[in-house]
């Protein structure tokens, strides 16, 4: 590549930005993606999520619930800037969007409720936005409502996120009067036009609001300094700071994670989004700002970093597959080099190639057809067969695989069936469809009963799969209750002697298998321990026996519950010249689990972390029905408006059908949300009924 095009290339890269706009559920996201859209100039008319008409909600039964349930990515320009911006949901039961969303951008706008403040998916969110390192920028939505409160909302965002979240703005006036912002880095106050929030006024601030603005405007520049050695300099000399040293400083602290920039506005009004546009453009980071991300060479396990340029050999990450009547799409994020249309790419995982059928840029289920993606493109992509979610794609001669996301366990499942023989086939392959979009949707066939069992993340995320089944696919099912996702570990410690010894004429089978068990809560499924000592179990066998043991744990013993919190250490054994072999010592550590684990299981639940809104008169009535499910009080909190928040701990088994109960409590007023929490033993007359419940089927 020549210099010219060399410096054309950085040039692109530099005015891109990769984002997400993530969220509590109804806190605004896509309110706030379709304002983007139609201020960029990208959508001619405003698509409402209460009209069921959002164009980022491209799915009928996203329409029908008014609810984000797929990320949906979309490309648009501000400022010579081009942007690739993703609308995750807010709901947990569809975490996994976010997830894979967050892995592939660059930066996110976190969206906040001016009355609401942080609400738990806020939680959830943030701390997946933490784990990937993405700077974020927040955004104070719905300042125009009734009990909006711009500075508690900043406030819970320190307190509960733990967010060093510094105001780059203040409102002028709150609620119905919320009429524009004062700016702090300019000192400048802006005004919206009454019928085009588009329009904005620049004039001094307000003399009621001017004390108020420069002692904001103090503690922005106190925190913004302290991100850049040269300003805080500056400030300790008391010497005056500019305005374009203050933005240096803020996207220096952005971009090293020590601060969010904090921004309002409401983006039903389209008040405030112009000014975040603004903000992505100066604060988030281009792919050339993010640490060049590390690799491993498959064919060597050698560690891969190479620089986000387009003339780097090309690598990409599949973070999300569609399936689609027109063949399946598959979103890629190119981190270097260029994907062709018509080329063949390496699958490091599988050790195939996919062939690049058509190349297209996204706008939410609108396709753009392009020739050629770049580095710090988002692309879609059509022809690929076997590549998903996680998977890597490289060259042949230069491959890498990059580090795949991690999903949580699905904690809820039911049975399905299809209401007519004819479809069964059908319907396996619609169900093989569907696993393959969304990784924490899991389907298995019982091998005693043959009936199909689907798992996912809540009763929500079944239920659209159900309905997706049924009226994208035309199939007709029987579904059937909802059963919780329960887990075992051993009640205690136990030390077990297996012998599986077996001679019956020829060859026979002889292992012998000495290991210690004992539980340990921070082991997710198992922790194998070699702790053998002079050869009693030749080393090539000691592997089987971990094997053994984790098929055991996986089978889940009588019940058919996973085992978790699990610690094998194999201390000594036996092993015979001729007999032994690595299937003897594979069935010797099966044994040996099923040793450890009789009259030794406990029975263990998910229990969930929960949220509930209501009326305040009614916050006596939510709390008695929460404790008749077993669930625990943490904290009550008053908000504006007469509600409280009412936030605890409750077992998944007693919240079934939880929405319709809480209705007719709270007169259709209360509103819930629920994510996992941790899993805990589950009440002994409680497990014994669980128990005697599966054995009669």
């Amino acid at each position: 590549m020549s210099d010219k095009k060399d410096q054309a290339d950085l040039n692109r890269i530099r005015a891109t930005r990769n984002f997400g706009v993530i969220a509590h559920i109804d806190a605004g996201k896509t309110t706030f993606s379709e304002r983007v859209l139609y201020i960029t100039g990208k959508s001619h008319k405003i698509g409402e999520v209460h009209e069921g008409a959002a164009t980022m909600d491209y799915l009928q039964e996203e329409r029908d619930r008014g609810i984000t349930i797929t990320s949906a990515a979309t490309s648009c320009e501000w400022n010579k800037h081009k942007m690739s911006l993703i609308d995750t949901p807010g709901h947990v039961d569809f975490t996994v969007e976010v997830e894979r969303s967050l892995r592939v951008l660059d930066g996110a706008v976190g969206v906040f409720c001016a009355v609401a403040g942080v609400q738990p998916q806020s939680e959830t969110v943030w701390r997946q936005a933490n784990r990937y390192k993405v700077p974020r920028i927040a955004f104070v939505n719905k300042m125009d409502r009734t009990g909006a409160d711009f500075y508690k909302a900043v406030s819970t965002m320190r307190t509960r996120l733990h967010a060093n979240a510094v105001p780059v703005v203040m409102p002028i006036g709150r609620e119905k009067n919320f009429a524009g912002i004062v700016n702090l880095i300019n000192m400048k106050a802006y005004v919206w036009a009454d019928n085009d929030a588009r329009e904005m006024t620049e004039g001094d601030i307000p003399d009621d609001l001017l004390d108020e603005a420069k002692r904001m405007r103090e503690q922005m520049v106190e925190a913004v300094a302290e991100c850049h050695d040269e300003v805080l300099e500056k400030f300790v000399e008391g010497e005056e700071i500019t305005e374009d040293e203050i933005k240096m400083a803020l996207r220096k602290g952005t971009l090293d994670l020590k601060i969010t920039p904090v921004y309002c506005g409401s983006a039903f009004k389209d008040k405030g989004v112009q000014t975040v546009l603004d903000a992505i453009v100066e604060y988030l980071p281009s792919p050339l700002d993010v640490p060049p991300i590390e690799g491993i060479d498959p064919e060597t396990d050698e560690k891969v970093v190479r620089e986000l340029t387009s003339d780097q050999p090309f690598a990409g990450l599949v973070f999300k597959t569609i399936s689609d009547p027109n063949g399946d799409l598959t979103f890629i994020r190119i981190y270097t080099g260029e994907m062709r249309q018509g080329e063949k790419y390496y699958n490091g995982r599988t050790r195939r190639f996919e062939r690049i059928g058509r190349l297209m840029r996204m706008h939410a289920i609108q396709r753009e057809p392009i020739d050629v993606g770049k580095a710090g493109d988002i692309v879609a992509v059509v022809g690929i067969k076997d590549a998903i979610t996680g998977d890597t794609l490289s060259t042949k001669e230069h491959p890498v695989v990059y580090e795949a996301m991690t999903f949580p366990e699905t904690v809820i499942s039911m049975a399905i069936e299809p209401k007519s023989a004819g479809d069964r086939d059908k319907l396996s392959a619609v169900i093989g469809k569907l696993v393959r979009e969304d990784p924490t949707f899991k389907a298995v066939t019982d091998e005693q009963t043959g009936e199909m069992v689907i798992s996912g993340m809540g009763e929500l995320h079944l239920e659209v799969k159900c309905n997706m089944i049924k009226n994208d696919h035309k199939i007709g099912i029987t579904v059937g209750k909802p059963k919780v996702a329960y887990k075992m570990t051993l009640k205690g410690p136990k030390k077990v002697e297996a012998r599986h010894i077996k001679q019956s004429g020829g060859s026979g089978q002889f292992a012998v298998a000495r290991v210690n068990f004992s539980v340990k809560e921070d082991v997710e499924f198992l922790e194998f321990i070699d702790s053998v000592k002079g050869g009693s179990v030749p080393r090539e066998y000691i592997p089987a026996v971990g094997h053994g043991i984790e098929a055991a744990i996986k089978g889940g013993g009588r019940a058919g519950f996973p085992f978790c919190k699990i610690v094998a250490e194999l201390y000594d054994g036996q092993a015979h010249d001729v007999d032994s072999s690595v299937m003897a010592f594979e069935a010797a550590g099966i044994l040996a689990f099923r040793l450890a684990a009789e009259n030794n299981s406990l029975l263990l639940e998910p229990i969930m972390k929960i949220e509930i809104e209501c009326p305040e008169e009614k916050t006596g009535d939510v709390i008695g029905d929460l404790s008749s499910r077993r669930g625990l009080v943490e904290e009550m909190i008053t908000k504006p408006g007469g509600i409280s928040a009412v936030t605890g701990k409750v077992p998944l088994a007693e919240m079934f059908q939880y929405s319709t109960m809480l209705r007719s409590l709270t007169q259709g007023r209360g509103t819930y949300s629920m994510e996992p929490a941790t899993y805990e033993p589950v009440p002994p007359n409680i497990a014994e009924k669980v128990l005697e419940d599966l054995a009669k089927g």
